[in-house]
């Protein structure tokens, strides 16, 4: 099968989510006018190492908030966010924060979440996640088509739960990796093998 994206792809579900995957969830945190926010990405990922930085794509807009989604604007307004790292343990809570509140809304309150403040940067975070990234936006760029936002942000500091340390290692193999999948598809993540390079 071969498609162009602009003709559609013929199929009951479009299948671009489910291509590329698993991908990880960045549990994106921000702090703005209106208040505290919380929402999941699945188009998230580590760019660099040194300084370390991160990257989240926003899909989709909201009426009240022209254009785009709470995250991003929140973002525009202080130019910090944090990405929490949820592992399976926190699927519940993350799956209840991806619902459309109204702007203003405390997703931390509503999906029963708790809070925790960030210590480099005035963002709150998931007091319970595996790993929370404090980052500082670098830059906020449109993307084609309408209402996609790009966020680059460089990490400032690094919260590991101490449970996730595991002979010197950041290790959620034993609570599982959250991943997403296509459709409405998730993976919890444990099994994991090492190859050296050539």
């Amino acid at each position: 099968m071969f498609y162009r994206p602009e003709n559609g792809h013929g199929m009951p579900h479009n299948p671009w989510n489910a291509i590329v995957a698993p991908r990880p969830i960045g549990w994106i945190s921000t702090r703005g006018r209106l208040g505290d926010n919380l929402a999941p990405y699945s188009f998230f990922n580590a760019t660099a190492y040194v300084p370390p930085q991160v990257m989240f794509a926003s899909t989709g807009a909201k009426q009240d908030r022209a254009g785009t989604k709470d995250t991003v604007a929140q973002i525009a307004e202080t130019r910090v966010f944090c990405v929490n790292i949820a592992d399976h343990a926190l699927k519940d809570q993350m799956n209840a924060s991806t619902a459309a509140f109204p702007a203003g809304v405390n997703e931390f309150d509503a999906a029963g979440i708790a809070e925790a403040e960030c210590d480099t940067i005035d963002c709150p975070r998931v007091r319970d996640a595996a790993a929370s990234l404090e980052c500082r936006a670098t830059r906020i760029m449109r993307q084609a088509g309408e209402a996609n936002w790009l966020v680059l942000g460089v990490v400032t500091g690094i919260h590991l739960r101490d449970d996730c340390i595991v002979d010197g290692r950041f290790d959620l193999r034993a609570t599982g990796w959250l991943a997403r999948m296509g459709y409405k598809d998730y993976a919890r993540v444990t099994d994991t093998f090492e190859m050296e390079r050539p």
